[in-house]
């Protein structure tokens, strides 16, 4: 499932080293441009604080973002962009074509909210409830995709208002089901690619942010090659003998099987993959098998994630953990199925455009407030667009200024909280990236 990841032709590299050696008299020009945007950002922060606060109170869980996709698609309209709705089930696609001939910029933001009660204390706080597999559970934007839908929008709003001057094509991504699709569902942006999301117009390059809980607002924090992880999900079924308890000699023990394997999973990081070259985690989230005390069961089943930053030790960690697994089981009379399911793969920034591009982050939260970070183990789905076009995903603080990173909830948590002073940055952010990069690459540069 995993495909290499795509870099740019030497052609487009060349043209992104001729842009970076002429990098600052672009930015002169763009100076105008540049105020535009700071003012543009700052007309709007209002509003996006109150788009935030609507899609905060309004959460959808996956593939199910209905009224959100409906909210989008009326401001996106309301601003002049073409929209196309039901992209992925519930994803929303605007076109917004310039006054000039240039590159097509993909900017994305996701929907989707999670299965989270929420505790803060905030007059917006959700109360929705939603389906989710089949149970009625709470939902909460428990990981700042409410920010990232306003923090988009604010940025078409400027971009609209700049049409005429911009050399270029921008095209919205607005993704659902980033958190996953429900079981037996497709979604997400592999989805929005198979059904052409990035075509007519042919989209050149991609960028994506995600707002911080435990960075401080302000701050950019970006990576060149692999910032996020392979998310893969491996199930381990392991098939013993059924004994009555009192006499386990006459059977074999699958649930003391399980507990070696998950012992010797653990070496498949400590002593099997090469750390100085990148970080791996096998993590065991689920094991169960039995129904009661005195009865040894035929069979027992775990299930677990695997991450990794490169293909090679990604296909590595596969192999080692299917190994250890089946001889441990062998080992003890017992045999072990293994399946392992490739997820979310590798978000890879590509580092020509990462280069070309820094300069930007950098004039937009001042270079030191904008920090170059170790990879993350967590996954982002961004990484499917990653594998068709070069792209730029960075992190944006959402913490309070002065406070504590270890004192801040961390995502996916029913305490996980915005400063929502970290938006306009944002806006700033990808609003600028869109300019910086149509100035450097359309027909009139």
């Amino acid at each position: 499932m995993l495909r290499p990841i795509l870099s740019f032709s030497h052609v487009a590299s060349l043209s992104l080293v001729l842009a970076l050696l002429v990098a600052p008299s672009l930015y002169a020009q763009n100076g105008g441009m540049q105020s535009r945007i700071d003012q543009g950002a700052t007309d709007v922060e209002e509003q996006v604080i109150e788009w935030r606060r609507h899609f905060h109170e309004h959460p959808e869980l996956s593939n199910r973002e209905d009224e959100t996709a409906a909210y989008i698609a009326e401001r996106l309209r309301a601003l002049g962009i073409e929209v196309t709705t039901d992209v992925a089930h519930t994803g929303v696609v605007g076109v917004l074509e310039g006054g000039r001939p240039g590159p097509v910029v993909g900017l994305r933001a996701d929907m989707d909210a999670l299965p989270v009660r929420e505790r803060v204390d905030v007059p917006f706080a959700s109360t929705a409830t939603g389906t989710y597999n089949g149970e009625t559970v709470p939902v909460m934007h428990a990981c700042g995709h409410d920010t990232h839908m306003a923090i988009l929008l604010g940025a078409a709003t400027i971009l609209s208002e700049m049409r005429d001057e911009l050399p270029g094509t921008v095209k919205f991504l607005f993704q659902p089901a980033e958190e996953g699709a429900p079981n037996g569902e497709e979604g997400g942006a592999d989805l929005m690619i198979k059904e052409g999301a990035l075509q007519s117009p042919d989209v050149d390059v991609v960028f994506g942010l995600h707002i911080n809980s435990q960075t401080e607002v302000g701050t950019i924090k970006y990576r060149p090659g692999s910032i996020m992880a392979a998310s893969d999900v491996f199930r381990i079924t392991v098939n013993g003998k059924q004994t009555h308890g009192s006499t386990p000699w006459t059977g074999v023990d699958p649930i003391v099987t399980s507990a070696q394997i998950i012992n010797g999973l653990q070496t498949v990081v400590s002593r099997q993959a090469e750390l100085t070259n990148n970080a791996a985690v096998v993590s065991v989230g689920k094991i169960e098998g039995g129904v009661r005390s005195n009865i040894i069961p035929e069979q027992a089943h775990m299930v677990g994630t695997i991450r990794t930053l490169d293909t090679a030790m990604q296909d590595k960690v596969h192999a080692d953990i299917r190994r250890t697994a089946t001889r441990i089981a062998e080992s003890m009379g017992a045999t072990a199925d293994v399946e392992i399911d490739r997820g979310y793969p590798v978000t890879h920034n590509d580092p020509d455009l990462t280069a070309a591009m820094a300069p930007t982050l950098e004039r937009v939260a001042g270079a030191e407030n904008v920090e170059v970070i170790n990879p993350i183990t967590g996954a982002e789905d961004f990484s499917y667009f990653q594998r068709e076009v070069p792209g730029l995903y960075f992190f944006v603080g959402g913490m309070p200024k002065g406070m504590d990173p270890s004192e801040a909830a961390p995502h996916h948590t029913p305490d996980f909280y915005i400063d929502e002073s970290g938006m306009k940055l944002g806006v700033r952010a990808m609003t600028s990236l869109t300019v910086d990069y149509m100035r450097a690459h359309g027909a009139d540069r």
